[in-house]
């Protein structure tokens, strides 16, 4: 935190979605906030029921799970901070829990985008190789990727905070975005932030890029192993979970290249602020309903689980 023209900035003013009548900012809010609560209840019931379910103690449920977790801290990570702000105004975040929603905004996406990479992959073994799947898909492998994930992730929170505190603020405070993203800070530090703009952008275009292309390649031999299905209702099913797949894929990486794209800087700010909603707000609450809840194994789980529970309140 720096001081400049006599000014130390010890706060900033998030100015995402002010321009909207009061009205409809707490419609927004509504909304929002229906989407949160359905986002943190399907996943929490989604952990919970691949902890308990045996039938669901497997490799695949394993990295949803995991996914699960990521995603409830994913979305909450901005989304709270947004539902105060659209609920009643209060706009002002301090430079510290500024710092830290970015930092855990970008790890946390960061280790999404990685631990998709691992369940493609776990997907092509199943599909492409499904005699060796048991061979290579081992309990300890899984742990082996999903804890290279978690590292990756906290690996580039400690590196997003180191790179957060070379930024120096002289009297200008107000975000133009609904969170605490890099650009904004960029554009208000009074550094010379040049080079580290740059490697930032480039840094971020890579590991969106080459995690999409991580994810597409195991995507391109499961396609052509379905085309060998023998039964054409094998054939439909697979096709239908994958565009589903894929429609989840294209809103999360399309979003994350139209916000940090090199030209992403001469976008207004309402257009950022309905991509980043996308980014953060309607890829959490669809991956639920994508990967799981639309399984008939987890509703077979999660209406068992039900059952018992009623069972046990009202005997």
């Amino acid at each position: 935190m720096g001081v400049g023209n006599g000014t130390v900035v010890t706060e900033f003013i998030l100015t995402g979605f002010s321009e909207l009548d009061q009205r409809l900012q707490l419609f927004l809010c509504m909304v929002l906030l229906l989407m949160y609560l359905t986002t943190v209840m399907g996943n929490a019931a989604i952990i919970f029921l691949v902890c308990v379910d045996n039938r669901l103690q497997t490799p695949m449920y394993f990295f949803i799970g995991n996914l699960a977790f990521l995603e409830i801290w994913f979305t909450s990570s901005t989304s709270t901070k947004l539902l105060v702000i659209l609920s009643s105004g209060r706009r002002t975040i301090s430079v510290g829990g500024c710092f830290a929603q970015s930092s855990f905004y970008f790890a946390l996406g960061i280790a999404e985008l990685s631990l998709l990479v691992v369940m493609f992959f776990d997907r092509y073994v199943a599909i492409c190789q499904p005699l060796r799947y048991a061979a290579i898909m081992k309990h300890q492998l899984c742990i082996q990727l999903v804890a290279a994930v978690w590292v990756m992730g906290f690996t580039f929170l400690s590196y997003h905070l180191v790179l957060l505190s070379k930024l120096t603020f002289c009297g200008l405070n107000k975000i133009q975005h609904v969170f605490c993203d890099t650009t904004p800070l960029f554009q208000l530090s009074c550094s010379d932030v040049t080079l580290l703009w740059k490697t930032e952008s480039v840094f971020i275009l890579f590991i969106v890029l080459s995690s999409l292309c991580l994810t597409l390649a195991p995507y391109t031999s499961i396609f052509f192993c379905i085309l060998q299905m023998p039964a054409a209702s094998e054939r439909r099913k697979a096709f239908a979970t994958c565009s589903s797949h894929l429609t989840t894929l294209a809103i999360a990486y399309g979003s994350c290249i139209a916000l940090y794209a090199p030209t992403s800087d001469l976008v207004s700010l309402e257009t950022n602020s309905i991509v980043a909603l996308l980014n953060t707000v309607l890829y959490p609450f669809l991956n639920p309903f994508i990967y799981s809840l639309r399984n008939k194994a987890v509703m077979l789980a999660l209406k068992e689980a039900t059952a018992r529970a009623t069972a046990q309140l009202f005997p």
